[in-house]
């Protein structure tokens, strides 16, 4: 027997990441990067955070709420694969998948009036949540497991370069997180080209760089508009 099962938010992601170039590819991965997790209605509820506190990490569960496509497609192709070679959706943790569900493991920082305070999540701002469980090390984390196609693929971390004339434009709380951002390599996998000059929208700001070899430069820094 087919069973439906209906879903609805439970909270809200609030973060700097306002449009999807540029979030980490993988939760963590830019840990500076702090967000609120914002309950809602009956769920905005204490006791069911009651004992939260004890856990240093917990997995978000939430939808990918701006992937659009009519239909869902049983192979994707995956950015770290430069977009050329396909793979089965279910090996991938493509957001073009039948029910647009993600999980991302986060460092809980603390509870404030109500809401959770957490750090790496790799969610765009607005996000919806659908639940959240505490990480148990025991249990979740098996590192000298395979990884299937990702094995041996490493992120790569940039040098970051930001001169002091623009940096002073960056709020002394956003630059580390900036730096994090910054450092993950925001392009897409399949353009490396070092003449581009690439734009970020993080938080107030609108970020323009450029990459050659393994640095990132900061060329511009202006503030968004509202």
């Amino acid at each position: 027997m087919v069973r439906r099962m209906e879903i609805e938010p439970i909270a809200y992601i609030r973060n700097d990441f306002k449009e999807k170039f540029g979030i980490p590819r993988q939760s963590g991965l830019a840990d500076r990067v702090e967000s609120r997790v914002e309950f809602t209605g009956k769920y905005r509820n204490p006791d069911a955070l009651r004992g939260v506190e004890g856990f240093s990490r917990l997995w978000l569960i939430w939808g990918f709420s701006e992937a659009k496509f009519s239909e869902w497609s049983p192979t994707v192709r995956p950015p770290r694969l430069g977009g050329n070679e396909r793979m089965g959706v279910f090996a991938t943790r493509s957001p073009y998948r039948p029910n647009s569900l993600a999980l991302s493991s986060v460092k809980l920082l603390r509870v404030e009036g109500g809401d959770l305070i957490v750090a790496g999540a790799d969610i765009l701002d607005g996000t919806p949540v659908y639940d959240v469980k505490p990480y148990l090390p025991y249990a979740d984390a098996f590192p000298d497991e395979r990884a299937g196609w990702t094995d041996g693929a490493q992120e790569l971390s940039l040098n970051v370069e930001i001169p002091d004339s623009l940096m002073e434009k960056i709020a002394p709380d956003k630059r580390e997180a900036l730096i994090s951002v910054l450092k993950n390599d925001p392009r897409p996998t399949y353009q490396r080209d070092s003449e581009r000059v690439y734009g970020l929208h993080f938080g107030d700001y609108n970020i323009k760089f450029s990459v050659t070899d393994n640095k990132l430069t900061v060329k511009n820094i202006e503030e968004a508009q509202k």
